[in-house]
C-alpha cells in the first residue's frame, strides 16, 4: 500500500495499491475538473475585459485578483495531478478596500442586456468579476466537500475565504460607485430579527456509563 505525507495508506479493494497521483475519488475528480474549468474561464474573462477598464482603481483590483487567482489555479493543478503538497501553501488574499458600505436605495435606470459591445463599462466589468468570484467560491466549496484526497481538500478549503474576500472587495467597489445598492429593513423589523435568537450555555453531558 502507498503511504502519503500524513502517514496514511490508500488501497483500492479491487486493484490494490493506490499511488499518490491516483488518490482521488470519482466525485472529487469530476467536481475539481469543473472547478478548474471555471477558474480558467475566470482568468480568460479577466484577460478579455482588461483592455476595456477605464477606472484605474478597478484595473488595480482586476490585476491583483488575476495574479492571485492564477497562483491558486497553479497550485490546485499541482496537487490534483500529484496527490501531494503543491510547491507552496495557499496564500491569503488581502483587499485594499475599507469595509464601509453605503446603505439605502436611490432611483436608477432598470438593468437590461447590452445590445452592442461598445456599451461595456466599468459597472458591467466589475459585475462580471463579482459574479466569477461568487461562482468560484461555490464551486470550490462543493469540490472540497467531495474531495477524498486530504491535500486537495485542504487547498480548496483554504481557497474559499480568498474568493469571499475578492467578492467582498468588488461589492464594496461597486457600492462606492452606486452600482451595487444595499437596502435595509425598517429599524423595528431589523431589531426583531436580530433578537429572534438567544445564546445558551453548554449542557451537562449525560452519564451513559453501563453499570
Amino acid at each position: 500500500m502507498t503511504q502519503n505525507q500524513f502517514g496514511e495508506t490508500h488501497q483500492n479493494m479491487h486493484t490494490g495499491t493506490v499511488p499518490p497521483q491516483m488518490n482521488h475519488g470519482g466525485h472529487e475528480v469530476f467536481d475539481v475538473h469543473e472547478m478548474l474549468s471555471g477558474a480558467v474561464a475566470t482568468l480568460n474573462q479577466a484577460m478579455i475585459l482588461r483592455p476595456h477598464v477605464k477606472d484605474p482603481e478597478l484595473l488595480d483590483i482586476l490585476d491583483r485578483q488575476y495574479r492571485f487567482t492564477l497562483d491558486e489555479y497553479n497550485i490546485t493543478v499541482e496537487c490534483f495531478k500529484t496527490g501531494m503538497d503543491p510547491s507552496h501553501p495557499t496564500s491569503s488574499y488581502k483587499m485594499k478596500q475599507g469595509n464601509d458600505f453605503v446603505y439605502g436605495m436611490k432611483p436608477s435606470q432598470p438593468k437590461k442586456p447590452m445590445q452592442n459591445a461598445n456599451e461595456i463599462n466599468d459597472e458591467m466589468i466589475s459585475g462580471f468579476l463579482l459574479n466569477s468570484a461568487k461562482t468560484n467560491a461555490t464551486a470550490k466549496t462543493m469540490a472540497a466537500l467531495e474531495s477524498t484526497n486530504p491535500v486537495v481538500r485542504r487547498v480548496l478549503a483554504d481557497s474559499v475565504p480568498n474568493c469571499i474576500e475578492m467578492a467582498y472587495e468588488l461589492s464594496i467597489y461597486q457600492n462606492k460607485h452606486h452600482y451595487y445598492q444595499v437596502p435595509q429593513l425598517a429599524q423595528q423589523d431589523m431589531q426583531s430579527i436580530l433578537n429572534a435568537f438567544a445564546t445558551v450555555g453548554q449542557p451537562g453531558m449525560p452519564n451513559n456509563t453501563v453499570q
